[in-house]
């Protein structure tokens, strides 16, 4: 029996190594042929990497017999407090799953003239960044508006074919 749980245990840190480090490569793969910042497909990459490495430490709780009885108990308290927090600040949640969302459907880049219809809140501007939690836009007054992610992907967006004028675009 130990002998078995030593051998899936090797098998189980060999696939999450292969897992982590395939992971990293297909995202640097699919961010470098859409043309992606390094520093989205960072964040992009630590979040898949977290969730790997969290069914990689259930699965070897599996192997073990480790009792759940404990963990269950200190797992609720935890995701207790974490739901109260996310509740209040759900977000925080919506922005980073949205930036993940946003990551592998290009629907925008950076780049990109938009216009983000919103009533009369709308903006029209340059995306000059995609972060994990919001959009960084700058509008023709070169106002640097910050757009958090989830609304982006609430609200239509139309891609602008003409260029806005910026008085940073001016200036130079």
């Amino acid at each position: 029996m130990l002998d078995q749980n030593i051998i899936l245990t090797l098998v189980l840190i060999i696939s999450t190594f292969i897992s982590l480090n395939g992971s990293k490569y297909f995202l640097k793969k699919i961010g470098n042929s859409k043309r992606v910042s390094q520093k989205r497909i960072y964040y992009v990459s630590k979040s898949i990497s977290i969730f790997i490495v969290m069914i990689s430490v259930f699965v070897l709780a599996l192997i073990w017999s480790v009792s759940f009885d404990g963990v269950m108990v200190f797992a609720s308290s935890i995701f207790a407090v974490i739901g109260v927090a996310l509740f209040a600040q759900w977000s925080i949640l919506s922005n980073l799953t949205s930036s993940i969302i946003i990551f592998f459907s290009f629907p925008s880049r950076v780049g990109d003239y938009i216009r983000i219809v919103d009533g009369d809140n709308s903006i029209e501007g340059k995306i000059v960044e995609i972060e994990l939690f919001h959009i960084r836009i700058i509008d023709k007054d070169n106002n640097i508006v910050i757009y958090p992610n989830n609304l982006f992907m609430q609200k239509p967006v139309i891609k602008l074919h003409k260029k806005i004028e910026t008085k940073k675009d001016l200036d130079v």
